[in-house]
């Protein structure tokens, strides 16, 4: 089987699993309990999270352990907002359904006026169009670092100069981006971030908010995050999410760069071996290992079924919209016909796949999705 999904989730890393055991057998404790079995787990949280805010360009304080990604992008736009004064918010249309969903909620029962940034066909959101869409008082702007089904790669650091200048925040959505891109230099006043993507379990998340900007906790109870995430943390998860993070950091440029390279090969031969094949996303600023095609004429289903069958595993785009047959909003907001928008199949790889040395490997899932468009 070649698995080709890594943008719906990754597999844990070995060195994760090795640094997270401790905390799931001896050193078990509840990080809240004072006592020395709750105190060694407080101080294994203490130190991920300052590992988690140092990859992020954020301080210790600033960091919010969450269940996950859409957890951490529930939290960031929920709790901003309700803890604002101003009722506006601005966000793009090819955004993550939990940032999307969180939107719509806050204009439904909070009246929040949501402002939509526009995207040109590649998916690519410029100062520009942020400003335009800032022409009122905006509380905060929430995008996506790199979106999760085409791959295009924002321009962090011009749209948070652009959302201050407004005087508004910028909430950045990096978990896709985590695995492949630094963070610690974009500018964004909150950073969400999902373990499962980069090589850490599923369950484990953040949220970096600097501490200065209020936050509307969602969860109540206990007071643990200081206050802003009540429950007891997933001190394994916390450890997992830092190391994976850790690893990221050490291996990106060489990892990034093997990756897009065989990704890049693979999209050439997809386009020269299949006419009614088109890229979508932007051709340059993408993430490394993303390749998103609409096959014009064909079932997107019938192709992602006919690779499956010859062991390439892939999908239609967003692993949160399972079960969906509407075409992919974010193809729509770029300007695809829907029924386009149907054909959509996306491969993204991981770190393990595709090494520089292995053309026999490219070769086959080329002529596999020629088949399976073929047939």
């Amino acid at each position: 089987m070649l698995y080709l999904d890594h943008a719906a989730t990754s597999p844990v890393r070995p060195e994760v699993l090795d640094a997270m055991a401790p905390f799931l057998t001896g050193v078990f404790g509840n990080p809240s309990s004072h006592h020395t079995v709750g105190e060694a787990a407080a101080r294994a949280l203490d130190d991920a999270r300052a590992r988690v805010a140092r990859a992020l360009g954020m301080r210790t304080g600033d960091v919010i352990f969450t269940g996950g990604g859409t957890e951490a992008n529930n939290l960031a736009v929920k709790g901003i907002l309700l803890a604002a004064h101003s009722r506006r918010l601005a966000v793009s249309p090819i955004e993550h359904e939990s940032i999307i969903e969180s939107a719509a909620y806050l204009r439904r029962l909070h009246g929040v006026d949501v402002s939509v940034i526009g995207v040109d066909g590649r998916g690519r959101i410029t100062p520009e169009a942020l400003d335009e869409s800032l022409r009122e008082p905006t509380a905060l702007v929430s995008v996506g670092h790199a979106n999760n089904e085409i791959g295009t790669v924002q321009n962090a650091a011009a749209l948070s100069e652009t959302a201050h200048r407004h005087g508004a925040l910028l909430h950045l959505d990096a978990v896709q981006s985590a695995a492949w891109l630094p963070l610690d230099a974009t500018g964004a006043d909150a950073i969400a971030i999902a373990g499962h993507k980069l090589g850490a379990p599923k369950g484990i998340g953040a949220l970096a908010v600097r501490g200065r900007i209020p936050l509307e906790p969602l969860l109540h109870g206990g007071g643990q995050e200081r206050g802003r995430r009540s429950g007891t943390e997933n001190v394994a998860g916390a450890v997992g999410l830092a190391t994976a993070l850790d690893l990221a950091a050490r291996e990106r440029e060489q990892v990034a760069a093997r990756v897009a390279a065989a990704t890049g090969r693979f999209i050439h031969g997809v386009l020269a071996a299949l006419p009614q094949a088109a890229l979508t996303g932007d051709p340059v600023d993408r993430l490394p290992g993303t390749a998103s095609f609409t096959f014009e004429g064909t079932s997107g289903e019938a192709v992602l079924l006919e690779l499956e069958r010859r062991g390439v595993i892939s999908s239609s785009g967003s692993a949160c919209a399972a079960g969906s047959d509407e075409p992919s909003h974010v193809l729509l907001a770029c300007g695809i016909e829907p029924a386009v928008a149907q054909t959509s199949v996306r491969f993204t790889f991981g770190r393990e796949h595709l090494p520089d040395d292995a053309p026999a490997q490219l070769a086959m899932l080329v002529a596999a999705a020629v088949r399976a468009v073929s047939r």
